[in-house]
């Protein structure tokens, strides 16, 4: 049952009051982690993909796999950071990150907000909501297995419909409109203007040049075909890493109706410390992402410190104690087996309304 106007806008209070002096990021360490994360991504990929030894190459390739996903999820604070936040980020992410990953913050900016709109999450016009809780397990298996092809889809949008979306206006309508967001739902279609932001047409150029210029030397033997093997696989399994997690962020019970706030927020997870390996497979923040539609304004580096805050001091009765999930497998295990209770249900009650009619 949702709450009052007046409850959700309490809860909302009692969190901003408690950690008003915790939204200012730091410029500081948003560039150190994107500089030493970037620098261990391409380190370890470099080193997996020349390497002969195997324990070595196992090890650079954990290392590089790990630290793609990390450098990967900063679209997610890009997407919330306003240019004056910290200066410069969006384009050094970009040079560093998005553009050799073909993966450009344009694709999720102007996109994730209205996942964050009250009126929209959860329901069809939420880009990045699906009632997966009803889905069957072998539908969660194909949704996470899917995330497998990440790369072979930029590829073929960088390498081959962009440079055609310029010569071929219904090509630039299909990319701009479908092609050009990260989201869930299939049926999201991104508003296509006539007017094209200038620093988003040049990350589309940058993706696409640098996909040819990587093929260029590639097929003149100036780069190893190995490397882009490995550059394929890491970034293949950066983007699986990412959908597991992305199947345990929310509960996804709902269908398509629109919620009250303490609903969206109760239909949110935090996997909260003592748990050590979220800092891996949710990293930038994302292991507290219930808090995170709570207060999207905070910086991923002050998460920790709001939830130690507000776990500490909000009353026992308080929503934000009731979305805490113990780890990724566990919370893995609970939606299958959800997953495999909903369809028998779905299925009895079908046969309930049958015989009554």
């Amino acid at each position: 049952m949702g709450s009052s106007p007046k409850d959700e806008a309490g809860l909302v209070r009692q969190a901003h009051s408690l950690t008003t002096d915790l939204t200012t990021p730091s410029r500081a360490v948003y560039w150190l982690d994107l500089i030493l994360t970037a620098a261990a991504a391409w380190g370890g990929l470099a080193l997996a993909a020349t390497t002969h030894g195997l324990a070595i190459g196992l090890v650079a390739g954990l290392v590089g796999l790990l630290a793609l996903y990390r450098g990967l999820s900063f679209i997610h604070e890009i997407s919330h950071l306003r240019p004056k936040d910290v200066p410069g980020f969006r384009l050094g992410w970009n040079l560093l990150i998005g553009v050799p990953l073909m993966t450009p913050s344009m694709m999720y900016e102007g996109v994730h907000n209205l996942h964050h709109a009250k009126d929209r999450f959860g329901t069809a016009r939420d880009p990045e909501y699906l009632p997966l809780g009803r889905y069957s397990p072998f539908k969660l298996a194909l949704f996470a297995a899917i995330s497998l092809l990440a790369p072979l889809g930029v590829i073929l949008r960088s390498g081959i419909l962009i440079p055609l979306s310029f010569a071929v206006p219904a090509v630039r309508r299909l990319v701009r409109t479908k092609l050009s967001a990260l989201v869930i739902n299939p049926d999201f279609v991104r508003e296509d203007n006539d007017r094209t932001r200038p620093d988003w047409l040049a990350q589309e150029v940058g993706c696409w040049l640098w996909c040819w210029g990587v093929a260029a030397l590639a097929v003149a033997g100036v780069v190893p075909v190995r490397v882009v093997l490995t550059w394929f696989a890491l970034f293949s399994l950066a983007t699986f890493v990412n959908q597991l997690r992305t199947l345990v962020a929310h509960y996804w019970e709902n269908d398509g109706d629109r919620m009250s706030f303490e609903d969206q927020f109760l239909d949110s997870v935090n996997v909260p410390p003592p748990a050590l390996l979220p800092f891996l497979w949710a990293p930038v923040g994302l292991r507290y992402h219930a808090l995170h539609h709570l207060l999207p304004r905070l910086p991923y580096h002050n998460l920790g410190k709001a939830h130690a805050r507000l776990s500490a001091q909000l009353a026992a009765t308080s929503p934000y104690h009731r979305v805490e999930e113990k780890g990724l497998f566990l919370a893995l295990a609970k939606l299958f087996r959800r997953a495999g209770v909903a369809p028998a249900l779905a299925v009895e009650a079908d046969a309930v309304e049958r015989q009554s009619a």
